[in-house]
């Protein structure tokens, strides 16, 4: 079997050298051995280090069906689209460093949890439960709460009053929350998955070559929408899926000086594409439980034209620079809110406008982990801007630097996103960063 896997990954990371990374999209059983595959890899080897970096001795996760912990749906074998009735999982370090993994459940957890609920000797579900912990005696027991991070917030109220309730007095000391346990395991990519990530990313680069070409837009006749939906018909067409409905939106020369200052929520919708418009697309795909988030942009050539206006080339070349500066800050152990500042501070320094907005990736595409600014909140974000950087962990690199295009005699603004790594000691874009805006044609 993990012969078999062993083929799988070294098939599909072929794809960082293949002409067209889209010929190796696995099929769905391959798929589900593979994602089976990391994750027990996760479970075996990477979740013993955290939950000992985090001081917790026993992880209770606890969910019924169809309303799942996010951390607990990360867990779940590929075969399981959902939790089923009440499902408990217990995760228990051992005094020599290994895991025992249970499901307190009427089945085990595929093969990765045993299922340890014996209704003949606890006819209760709770009572067995609290079994399994006064054997184990556990000195920190954590369970999934947290003011700040959502991902880590999945133990509803009803759960946890029943476990309280169940629980003996003498552990109720012992229980804290595991909110630094949920976002480590969510946002810490394993060996596997940082070998696998490029792909996924070269996946979504590929598709917006295919999106922003003479082969899908005409000018005059083509709009924002028609390409936003092609793209979701792509995705549905190679058996991929998206988190988000993509968006497509223009800058155009005509347009008020002031158009870059629209908000998210108002950009103009159906937009007949035009020659000498700059498109910016925004767009992710979900492949192998993890996401990608990729901005670019494209130029629609004026007749004559053989080259994207030069205003428009330094202003993405300002871009670029932004996203150097961002990524040159990330240091182990800097929050979020201290990356953002000091990125700021040198970004004006070298007379750039810019506005930072970027966020960990991976199981999420809003994931888990430190928030590096947000578009309406460039003085820092409360409580998830406050959480550390931490190594082998993944980032959409989101931004703007806007410039004035003296061609146009307005205010550009450039929105890039990519998809990176920082492994500890330095930062990677995972399937590289758009150097320049493409035309349309080329």
């Amino acid at each position: 079997m993990r012969l078999f896997i062993l083929c799988i990954v070294l098939s599909f990371t072929q794809s960082l050298f293949a002409q067209n990374p889209l010929d190796n999209i696995l099929p769905e059983r391959e798929r589900s051995a593979l994602v089976d595959e990391i994750l027990e890899d996760r479970l075996d080897n990477l979740l013993p280090k955290l939950m000992e970096r985090e001081g917790i001795d026993m992880w209770i996760l606890i969910s019924r069906e169809y309303n799942e912990d996010p951390v607990m749906k990360t867990m779940l074998p590929s075969t399981w689209l959902s939790a089923r009735r009440r499902t408990i999982m217990v995760f228990n370090r051992m005094e020599d460093g290994s895991l025992e993994k249970i499901a307190i459940a009427r089945y085990s957890v595929g093969n990765l949890l045993k299922g340890e609920w014996n209704i003949d000797v606890y006819p209760e579900q709770w009572e067995a439960l609290m079994n399994t912990i006064k054997e184990r005696d556990p000195k920190t027991i954590g369970l999934n709460y947290s003011k700040d991070f959502a991902l880590a917030d999945g133990l509803v109220k009803t759960e946890y009053d029943e476990f309280m309730a169940n629980l003996p007095e003498a552990y109720e000391e012992r229980i804290m929350s595991a909110q630094n346990l949920s976002i480590a395991w969510l946002e810490t990519r394993s060996e596997k998955e940082i070998e696998l990530y490029p792909s996924i990313c070269a996946m979504g680069h590929h598709i917006l070559q295919e999106a922003f070409s003479a082969d899908v837009i005409t000018a005059g006749e083509t709009t924002t929408d028609d390409v936003i939906w092609w793209l979701r018909e792509r995705v549905t067409e190679l058996g991929l899926d998206t988190w988000f409905h993509p968006s497509v939106s223009i800058q155009r020369s005509e347009m008020d000086k002031n158009s870059f200052l629209r908000s998210f929520s108002k950009r103009q919708k159906g937009d007949i594409i035009q020659k000498g418009d700059l498109l910016h697309v925004d767009f992710g795909i979900t492949y192998l439980r993890l996401n990608t988030d990729q901005q670019q942009h494209f130029y629609m050539l004026k007749e004559g034209e053989k080259e994207v206006p030069k205003g428009l080339r330094k202003a993405f070349a300002a871009g670029n620079r932004l996203q150097d500066i961002l990524v040159n800050n990330f240091v182990a152990g800097k929050t979020g809110n201290t990356i953002l500042k000091d990125a700021l501070a040198e970004a004006a320094k070298e007379g750039i406008q810019a506005s930072i907005y970027t966020h960990p990736i991976g199981f999420h595409g809003h994931a888990a982990g430190p928030t590096i600014g947000m578009w309406d909140q460039q003085g820092g974000v409360k409580g998830k801007g406050d959480y550390p950087l931490y190594e082998n962990t993944a980032y959409s690199i989101e931004l703007f630097a806007a410039s004035e295009v003296a061609e146009w005699g307005k205010i550009v603004r450039i929105m890039l996103e990519e998809d990176g790594l920082y492994t500890g000691k330095d930062f990677q874009f995972l399937d590289g960063r758009a150097e320049q805006i493409l035309s349309i044609p080329r």
